[in-house]
């Protein structure tokens, strides 16, 4: 008997740590702020917004404190349609990360300050996955939780293998995190390979390829194709991998190709060039969002890679880690409609 509560809208569960983003202002370096910009992020979290605002039904589960920090940021989910029926409060603080805005030349940094959260604190058992994914269609998480710590790195694997089980799919995100990893004293290798082993979908290229199988030389320049099937013959579950391509004139200049590849061949979308960009921050976020949307919709390939890169695109010119960006809006992004919307 089909369930009278469920929505008849694909749902996405997101799995992974709120952030508050603290941002320096425009051409001044972090220890020279007066004032830091405060905005709510985290890799998942972004995706959230995304798929919430493409109409997707899209649920995030995480732990925050107990306190107004840890509100204001289920409280920014909220407002763009995201269910943070699973967003517990626990013991610990807010997680947190600091931006200083690259220029011309100056890339951007970031520092972050994590430990302790209430989400690097919880333990691998606080999450009853059979019941957090009742319902689900897909379970998205990223491979920035288990750089947090072995807590978070056993629930997401847990969150993986009990989706398989369900027969949900699942999207997994590299997001290799060199920060974090070296905090550890690992470079995490061995704990992501076990994460892409679960992953139907992944969001990856050659380096990260190049890490998780032990084979360094596939990172190297021209060798895209031969790392895409490694990893399609190393992970038998995985069905699509999707990355884009970057090419940076200046910090504010870049052109931008997305790419999709199946085990029947590779699609293509761009390349498009962006310039006086934004905020880069989210960017890959939007653009996992966008894939996941095609392929909901079963969009053809081309057209998911396309979607994906329009998603991405759109991004660069919205402040913050979010991009609730409409479909009509990254439809205009590709058809290259410049004109004022009036």
């Amino acid at each position: 008997m089909l369930d009278p509560n469920r929505s008849t809208r694909p749902r996405v569960v997101c799995f992974g740590e709120l952030l508050l983003r603290l941002s320096a202002p425009e051409g001044r370096l972090l220890q020279h702020a007066a004032a830091l910009d405060l905005c709510v992020g985290g890799a998942e979290a972004n995706m959230a917004v995304s798929l919430a605002t493409l109409g997707h039904d899209a649920a995030m589960v995480s732990r925050v404190p107990g306190n107004a920090l840890g509100q204001a940021a289920v409280d920014a989910l909220r407002m763009h349609g995201v269910d943070v029926a699973n967003v517990a409060r626990a013991e610990g603080r807010m997680g947190l990360y600091f931006l200083t805005p690259g220029a011309v030349l100056r890339p951007s940094e970031i520092v972050y300050d994590r430990a302790g959260s209430a989400f690097a604190n919880a333990a691998p058992d606080a999450y009853d996955w059979n019941a957090l994914l009742r319902g689900a269609d897909w379970l998205h998480v990223s491979g920035i939780s288990p750089a947090v710590g072995d807590g978070p790195a056993r629930a997401v694997l847990e969150a993986m293998r009990t989706a398989r089980e369900l027969g949900i799919k699942i999207a997994f995100d590299g997001n290799y995190r060199a920060s974090l990893w070296a905090a550890r004293g690992d470079d995490g290798a061995a704990t992501l390979r076990a994460l892409f082993a679960q992953a139907d979908l992944a969001f990856a290229g050659a380096r990260d390829f190049a890490l998780v199988l032990g084979r360094p030389e596939l990172a190297d320049s021209g060798r895209e194709d031969e790392a895409i099937g490694a990893a399609f013959a190393a992970f038998p579950h995985l069905a699509w991998i999707a990355h884009t391509g970057r090419r940076q004139h200046g910090v504010g200049h870049h052109e931008l190709d997305a790419h999709l590849h199946t085990r029947d061949g590779a699609h293509t979308a761009g390349p498009c060039t962006l310039q006086h960009i934004v905020d880069r921050i989210g960017t890959g976020d939007a653009f996992a969002a966008g894939i996941l949307d095609g392929l909901l919709r079963g969009a053809a390939p081309d057209e998911v890679a396309a979607f994906g890169l329009g998603a991405a695109a759109m991004k660069h010119s919205i402040a913050g880690d979010f991009s609730p960006a409409s479909r009509a809006q990254i439809e205009a992004i590709m058809d290259g409609a410049l004109d004022v919307k009036r």
